[in-house]
């Protein structure tokens, strides 16, 4: 366990602390907890996006800390520093980052009398509905969270997503074993499974809730009741709003509110998939974070 601190211009210290968590099926996990400066007003986990490490979330869990919470960020298996030495022959479920990973996250900053709330980002917005234990969350808001379905993307950005997954990919997993998602510059590598149940899903307008297989899996989504901001920018090719639409509609009995950003109107630039993290996604931080302070939540904690 390892403990380093960093500060800001007001030179308010974020002590940041190294663990090891175990997911329910015994695997580890690397995570990251940031401490808040003053006492806690909540805890907050960070559900990443596909192939992207949790040290891109880094900025944004330091000023969650100044602001006033706990924040955990982790690599989900497979990926970052939960990754194994080689991803050739590395075997798991998609959903395992969500049922098993988040769900370790979110069991390690359940606390008595502390309200506990989610940040997701693509895939962390699909893991929300995944979690073993929903009710244990208070609130959660995501960006970039939607559909995969190329239909819902502009036309450049649907040939090339067609590209890669009818041409390339099946050809380079077929080659390492694995999707070197790298080599394209949008992040980690992934696992084979993670590849190939992506491209299954991304077939469907609907995401895996148009999958007949999956009916188990996305009926699990009526379990969610806790209240949804949903933020995705017009800018952004992989996520667009009617790709968001598409996908939060499977959170049937839970209050989910969309908003739609226009980058340049907001004063942000370009935002695109990624920059909600960047550091000019700051006021979305802000939003996100005073949202999180206005719920006055029950704070459910314990089991």
């Amino acid at each position: 366990m390892n403990h380093f601190a960093s500060t800001d211009a007001n030179n308010q210290a974020v002590r940041t602390e190294r663990l090891t968590l175990t997911a329910a099926d015994g695997y580890p996990l690397v995570a990251h907890r940031f401490h808040s400066p003053s006492p806690p007003r909540g805890h907050l986990v960070v559900g990443g996006a596909t192939a992207v490490p949790q040290g891109f979330y880094k900025r944004f869990a330091e000023h969650a800390a100044r602001r006033g919470f706990d924040v955990l960020t982790l690599d989900y298996r497979g990926i970052g520093q939960s990754a194994p030495s080689t991803l050739k022959g590395f075997r798991m479920d998609y959903l395992d980052w969500g049922r098993l990973d988040l769900a370790a996250a979110v069991e390690a900053m359940r606390q008595e009398g502390m309200p506990l709330y989610l940040v997701g980002h693509s895939y962390g917005g699909h893991a929300l509905g995944l979690l073993p234990d929903p009710g244990a969350v208070d609130g959660a808001y995501t960006f970039a969270t939607g559909a995969g379905w190329h239909g819902w993307m502009p036309p450049v950005e649907r040939l090339r997503v067609l590209f890669m997954w009818r041409v390339l990919g099946p050809v380079w997993t077929r080659m390492a074993g694995y999707l070197p998602w790298s080599r394209l510059g949008m992040g980690e590598d992934l696992p084979i499974d993670v590849y190939r149940q992506w491209r299954q899903w991304c077939r469907f307008p609907r995401y895996f809730f148009d999958d007949p297989a999956m009916r188990a899996t996305t009926e699990r989504f009526n379990e969610v009741r806790f209240p949804i901001v949903a933020v995705n920018a017009i800018d952004d090719a992989w996520a667009p709003p009617a790709s968001r639409d598409a996908f939060m509609a499977g959170y049937r009995n839970a209050a989910v509110k969309t908003v739609t950003i226009d980058p340049r109107l907001a004063g942000l630039g370009p935002i695109g998939h990624m920059g909600y993290f960047r550091p000019r996604g700051m006021p979305l931080w802000n939003e996100a974070l005073d949202w999180f302070s206005s719920l006055r939540a029950p704070a459910h904690g314990s089991p």
